[in-house]
């Protein structure tokens, strides 16, 4: 079975960051977009990252376009978007797509229960969330309209550090 250490995704600089080098910590990959009703969630992620982020925790975020063309931005002014306005210092890696005949190879995998052994159910819009354990595997997913630091999420997470 595969796990997301399979896979990687591309720095702004255009460089390919394995997952693998996140081994050993838990994960939320989120989908992301600059002109979304759920773009504030941005200050949410980074709230959460800060909290967890020295027990273990990273946030890996992977800009998308497939939804109503809300991500039109790409390179230097989406990482500009993302570093400045937003504030964000967790990982925001280079424009993909999440769903759909391009589909991206890590989201075909975290989409795909077949594939993941877990989770079945493909990003419905942007800031949809995949919870990642310590040994790479799929264990949950959160909806677009839930926010990073609802408890259920936040229960989760310190539960998947803890072990």
């Amino acid at each position: 079975m595969h796990t997301v250490y399979d896979y990687h995704g591309l720095q702004f600089n255009g460089e390919r960051k394995s997952l693998q080098d996140y081994a050993g910590k838990v994960l939320l990959i989120v989908n992301t977009a600059s002109q979304c009703v759920f773009t504030k969630q941005f200050k949410s992620l980074e709230k959460l990252y800060q909290k967890y982020k020295n027990q273990g925790f990273e946030v890996l975020a992977f800009p998308s376009n497939d939804f109503r063309g809300q991500e039109p931005m790409t390179g230097l002014q989406l990482e500009t978007f993302c570093r400045i306005h937003e504030q964000v210092t967790f990982p925001v890696f280079k424009r993909i797509h999440v769903v759909g005949k391009y589909c991206d190879p890590l989201y075909q995998f975290l989409s795909d229960k077949s594939k993941n052994g877990r989770v079945g159910v493909r990003p419905l819009w942007n800031f949809h969330k995949y919870l990642i354990d310590k040994e790479g595997n799929v264990v949950d997913f959160f909806y677009s309209l839930t926010n990073p630091q609802a408890s259920r999420v936040m229960t989760k997470i310190e539960q998947l550090i803890a072990k």
